[in-house]
């Protein structure tokens, strides 16, 4: 599996400590996984806004594995051009596994696979998934800073709410929310 990080328009340190709490969280499952490939878009301020950048990346990056399942990740501005290029990787026959919107806020997202939604805070959760989203989603309690939920997902405390089953939300961090649904996919 591919996972595909479109940052949004901010330093790139912060993109390069999301993949470091990525890794590390659940014993290094991720670094340890031979079959999971991470990508990360190299984002130059506006190029985040443009699917098909991130879709000419990732097709170039993948060349022969275009059946091979991609997971895309966007943060902020990045889930404007990532839901782009997620439908334009799926229309030119590509495998969408899913799509993690985090604080992705106010911006309609819609597809022919999995949504799934991290917010900074409850508000943009439940206004945001009013714009699309699936099920089993994730909002910071306590609320913080937009921004921290990218650097630090794994300081991150919150809840992953079904929202379809009505099932009682799940406390745990960012990273654990995104590694679940990484795992839900992987074995798909």
């Amino acid at each position: 599996m591919n996972v595909i990080i479109c940052p949004g328009i901010h330093e790139s340190s912060l993109t390069q400590n999301f993949i470091k709490c990525l890794l590390e969280t659940d014993s290094n499952r991720l670094s340890n996984n031979k079959s999971v490939n991470i990508l990360e878009f190299p984002a130059n301020n506006l190029s985040v806004l443009s699917g098909f950048h991130i879709w000419q990346f990732l097709r170039e990056s993948l060349a022969d594995k275009l059946k091979s399942p991609v997971v895309f990740i966007g943060f902020s501005a990045g889930v404007v051009g990532a839901i782009s290029a997620a439908s334009l990787w799926q229309i030119f026959g590509g495998n969408v596994k899913a799509f993690i919107a985090i604080d992705g806020w106010m911006v309609p997202i819609h597809g022919n696979f999995p949504i799934h939604r991290m917010s900074h805070d409850y508000f943009t959760h439940w206004s945001s998934c009013l714009l699309g989203s699936s099920h089993n989603n994730f909002y910071a309690q306590p609320a913080v800073e937009h921004l921290e939920l990218w650097r630090s997902p794994s300081t991150v405390e919150g809840y992953s709410v079904d929202s379809p089953s009505g099932e009682l939300p799940l406390s745990l961090t960012g990273a654990e929310f995104i590694q679940i649904v990484l795992k839900s996919y992987e074995e798909i």
